[in-house]
């Protein structure tokens, strides 16, 4: 998946950066004697990715078709490398691209976005916001996985109609569980976008692990029980059984939704607090603002 975050196209929006938008919604809040919250924090980040969106409608669909066309390939190589074999386990092979389109959504939504703001010399800008560094960051990457969510969706859609399959498409289902997976994903990003801030130019160690998610998403949960603490590994087995077996949410076991959701909040504070360790000693060495 395409980030608009890493393009020169889209440093014009993306310039002012979070900051500029929170901070426009801060004034006009202050105006009225209020003080801004992080209602209006959300609002006008959600607002910013909606006019990245708009504003660039060209790079938003060539994400899609990138990501069709990855999978084109691997669905037409594999079926003359295994044939039938292929066509057996397609129902698994959708599920598990189209998490994979949003881990990697997820992940860059952070890591990417703070690599440029460290580039364009605007990261410093975020430190003096009235909400801090962090939650600017964390509700920047949840916006971008509300739109990650969105082209995603569309992919899937494609790919259903390209190999002819079927799967159980419970909305709720669906999107508390690949939700919930994904926000493992999104505290690596955290933990990839401080040490970004630390040590700078370290892209090609990031987009490495991009290619790490495959392996955590084809993880044998079953064969190796404590692969389930790994990110998106638990997360995928469940979505496999929502998607191809059509369990609902409520008919998991109580054990695996807990497990879902430990593993979630886990990374994701555990990331939190590593961007935290990371942006303090950025600080303390006098290299934040450098690159």
């Amino acid at each position: 998946m395409s980030n608009d975050a890493s393009r020169p196209d889209a440093a014009a929006a993306d310039g002012a950066s979070a900051n500029g938008v929170v901070g426009d919604s801060y004034a006009a809040v202050d105006e009225g004697h209020r003080p801004a919250t992080y209602y209006h924090l959300t609002r006008a980040v959600l607002y910013r990715e909606f006019l990245i969106f708009v504003r660039y409608p060209a790079n938003a669909v060539g994400g899609i078709v990138v990501s069709l066309f990855f999978f084109a390939a691997l669905f037409l190589g594999g079926q003359l490398l295994a044939g039938q074999a292929l066509t057996d386990s397609i129902e698994g092979i959708v599920v598990g691209y189209f998490l994979w389109t949003l881990s990697v959504g997820a992940y860059s939504s952070v890591s990417n976005d703070i690599g440029s703001e460290v580039q364009w010399g605007t990261l410093e800008r975020h430190i003096t916001t009235p909400f801090g560094f962090a939650p600017v960051a964390l509700l920047k990457g949840v916006a971008k996985v509300v739109r990650t969510f969105l082209t995603s969706a569309v992919i899937l859609a494609v790919m259903l109609v390209v190999t002819g399959t079927g799967l159980s498409l419970a909305p709720l289902t669906v999107v508390v569980v690949a939700g919930l997976s994904i926000t493992s994903v999104l505290g690596l990003g955290f933990a990839a976008g401080g040490v970004t801030v630390l040590y700078k130019q370290i892209g090609n160690w990031l987009n490495l692990l991009q290619f790490g998610f495959v392996a955590l998403i084809s993880a044998p949960v079953f064969d190796l029980p404590w692969t389930r603490v790994l990110p998106l590994a638990h997360g995928s087995a469940m979505l496999q059984r929502a998607m191809v077996d059509g369990v609902r949410l409520w008919e998991f076991p109580l054990a695996d939704l807990a497990l879902l959701v430990s593993v979630a909040v886990g990374y994701l504070i555990g990331g939190y607090f590593v961007f935290e360790y990371a942006t303090a000693r950025a600080r303390r060495l006098g290299v934040l603002g450098d690159y």
